[in-house]
């Protein structure tokens, strides 16, 4: 939360400052071009591009892991059908402070190396055009989001034929392949204190007097604290670092990979080292040597277009009427229609497109506040309003006074459709609106079949792109209640309004207290006991102010004035109470159902050490993962499957903000839960469908490839 605010706050201060001065725009900061090492490229062999950034004077953009503040680049390929890219390789960062702050990233020129894989079956003598989307964050004392779409265009030669590496770029890329750290050569452990981390590399071949500027860069963003001195003392056989720990309460993982830097003095004048611990990283070879590397995301994200993310997102919204998070608007829409029955045919139409409109403004609304947090750097993703504990509140308090109504509690308007309804007694059409627009509100915390790749995929890409797939998402959301609006045979169906709708409003109104009693839960999760103290006195005063309210109607007007001022005063304490909420939830909660929680550098141990890994992205307030964790990942079998492969369950919980958990989903092509992700070694992870079933769990476990019995057993077992 620390890192956020300040890189808000430099943000901020950065476009403050552009619009006060006329500052420049961020292409005038950064420099960005894709360039390729081969002169030609050839059916079925791997080549080496690079996305080339060069920043202006004393400003910097980021590594992998940004520090206290920023984030890393991040690059979308658009590549010709049956091209793959493999992942990023990232150059040694440097050590940047800005102010109280520590940062890791680039200065002056950088250059991400990917390995590009082209189809058996292209055809030579037809040129073909890579393309990608890079967005960034360029920071001096005040940070500018930037993106930059790349292309290049290459000629394809003849299999087996001899293309060579272009001369233009040869020294580029032998300069920039020099820069990717490399396993290190030497044994390497630590040790753990409360405070403190050593780092010991038994490396006897360094001088004492040789070796100078030592600084240790760990993967995981909050293993230890930026800004605090890094101790080097280096005697006859073994290097010391003595570094600070990021969290004393959080237990100290068993490795700490990252890549270790120092200055080494040689013959030829000083040398920057650069040594990869705890992970081998996968470092693109030149082009003629080159093996075959698999993509870092599965190939349904890799190839994604604005038409195909369309297409699953629409199909996203349709799955999301099913979803549990949506049932309660459901009714409501049900009473909506039947209320309705009785109108002439254009009017029920005009209902279906009001609520369509609802719907589309809700998305659009959440869809272009969430790209523009993101673009000023934010590290959030889809539910992102969810981690707030006032709006989970809120929703919660919103929920509950609708149950009310239902209930007879309390009339508004006069409407059995919900609160936005009585938004006017002529026409009603307000309250088809604002039903649609609560209906995408309600849905946030779902995430249905395909919504994950369109979703991650709308959230690379320029505004109008990003804002067109989440309408397609809201457009296949409001369809089917469109289509039952203008389709005349389905509302002779319905039956006409009545006494017994009233009966029925009091029974649908316990679906919705059933989700505010849900968001109350989540509340919990977020902000402990003294908070859920507060919200639970909060639904006492929102029922207390709908009676007062209710008991003001046909009063006399001296008690009319007292009631609703009482009602007044109850919303006004609700308001404080709401207001006054924190997350003040633990961050490391010790877990009984076997899981372990997720961290980069627990993750990065045991992918090093070719142990089975299953990671379980999920948050509280994410319904989809809270019923895959209840029918299939807490089963019988499925415990018992993970014990017998001896998986380990690393669970991540994006309840509230993480900051590492989010740029674990940024990485996979995801900016929301759930994500679930099966490790069988050292290779690419399996990644399973956002809505589970024990036999799509097991299945998977059963095409892990063997391991031996050692391999298998925890550190403890052995």
């Amino acid at each position: 939360m620390i890192r956020f605010l300040a890189l808000l706050a430099l943000t901020l201060s950065g476009l403050a400052g552009a619009s006060a001065q006329g500052l420049k725009p961020p292409s005038d900061l950064v420099t960005a071009s894709l360039v390729a090492e081969p002169a030609a490229i050839r059916p079925g062999e791997p080549f080496t591009v690079g996305i080339r950034m060069v920043m202006r004077p004393d400003w910097h953009v980021y590594w992998r892991n940004p520090g206290d503040s920023g984030l890393p680049p991040e690059v979308t390929w658009a590549l010709p059908a049956g091209f793959t890219a493999g992942a990023l390789d990232w150059p040694a960062p440097h050590r940047i402070p800005v102010a109280h702050l520590m940062n890791f990233g680039y200065e002056g020129e950088t250059v991400l190396l990917a390995q590009v894989t082209p189809p058996e079956t292209l055809a030579p003598g037809r040129p073909v055009t890579l393309k990608a989307h890079l967005s960034y964050l360029v920071c001096e004392r005040e940070c500018v989001p930037g993106t930059a779409d790349l292309r290049l265009t290459l000629p394809v030669a003849q299999a087996g034929t001899s293309t060579g590496t272009n001369p233009q770029t040869r020294a580029l890329f032998a300069q920039s392949r020099a820069a990717v750290p490399v396993p290190a050569p030497w044994p390497v452990r630590y040790g753990a204190t409360k405070d403190r981390l050593t780092l010991t590399v038994e490396a006897p071949t360094l001088s004492p007097d040789g070796v100078k500027a030592v600084a240790f860069f760990p993967y995981a963003e909050t293993a230890i604290e930026n800004a605090a001195p890094q101790d080097v003392r280096i005697d006859a056989a073994e290097l010391h670092l003595g570094l600070v720990r990021g969290n004393a309460d959080e237990p100290a993982p068993p490795t700490l990979p990252g890549v270790l830097t120092f200055e080494e003095t040689t013959a030829d004048g000083p040398v920057r080292r650069a040594y990869a611990l705890g992970e081998a990283p996968a470092i693109a070879a030149p082009a003629a040597d080159a093996p075959a590397v698999a993509p870092a995301l599965p190939a349904e994200e890799d190839s994604l277009t604005l038409w195909s993310a369309v297409g699953l997102a629409f199909l996203g919204g349709l799955v999301l009427n099913l979803m549990p998070c949506v049932f309660p608007v459901l009714s409501i829409k049900v009473l909506s229609l039947v209320r309705h029955s009785g109108e002439s045919p254009g009017r029920v139409r005009l209902h279906g497109l009001a609520y369509t409109a609802g719907v589309l403004a809700a998305f659009l609304g959440l869809a272009g506040l969430l790209i523009g947090l993101k673009g000023a750097g934010a590290g959030i993703g889809w539910g992102f309003q969810l981690q707030s504990p006032v709006v989970v509140a809120a929703l919660a308090y919103l929920l509950f006074g609708m149950g009310l109504s239902l209930s007879g509690v309390v009339h508004l308007g006069g409407g059995i459709a919900g609160l936005g309804d009585g938004l006017t007694r002529r026409s009603g059409l307000q309250g088809s609106f604002f039903t649609g627009v609560l209906a995408t509100v309600v849905a946030t915390p779902c995430t249905a079949p395909f919504m994950g790749s369109a979703v991650g995929f709308a959230l690379t890409q320029e505004p109008a792109v990003g804002l067109a797939v989440f309408a397609s998402l809201g457009l296949g959301l409001a369809l089917p209640f469109l289509v039952l609006t203008a389709w005349p045979p389905a509302l002779r169906a319905l039956p006409r309004p009545g006494a017994w709708m009233d009966t029925l409003k009091g029974v649908l109104a316990f679906p919705i207290y059933a989700t505010a009693a849900w968001l109350v839960w989540v509340l919990a999760q977020q902000v402990g006991p003294p908070g859920l103290l507060a919200a639970l006195l909060g639904l006492v005063l929102v029922g207390f102010a709908a009676w007062a309210w209710e008991r003001s109607h046909g009063a006399r007007p001296a008690w009319t004035w007292v009631a609703r001022g009482m009602a007044l005063v109850s919303l006004a304490g609700l308001a404080v109470l709401t207001l006054g909420l924190s997350q003040d939830r633990a961050a490391a909660v010790a877990r009984q159902d076997g899981t372990e929680a997720f961290s980069q550098a627990r993750l990065d141990t045991l992918v090093a050490e070719g142990r089975p890994v299953f990671v379980n992205m999920t948050a509280a307030w994410c319904i989809s993962c809270q019923v895959n964790e209840r029918t299939t990942l807490g089963t019988q079998a499925v415990r018992e499957a993970f014990s017998a492969r001896g998986v380990t369950y690393l669970k991540g919980d994006w309840t509230n903000q993480n900051p590492e958990i989010t740029a674990f989903l940024a990485r996979h092509g995801r900016s929301g839960v759930p994500l679930y992700l099966l490790y069988g070694g050292k290779g690419t992870p399996v990644v399973l469908p956002q809505i589970l079933t024990a036999g799509t769990v097991l299945d998977a476990l059963a095409a892990l490839p063997a391991m031996p019995r050692s391999a298998a057993l925890a550190p403890a077992e052995r």
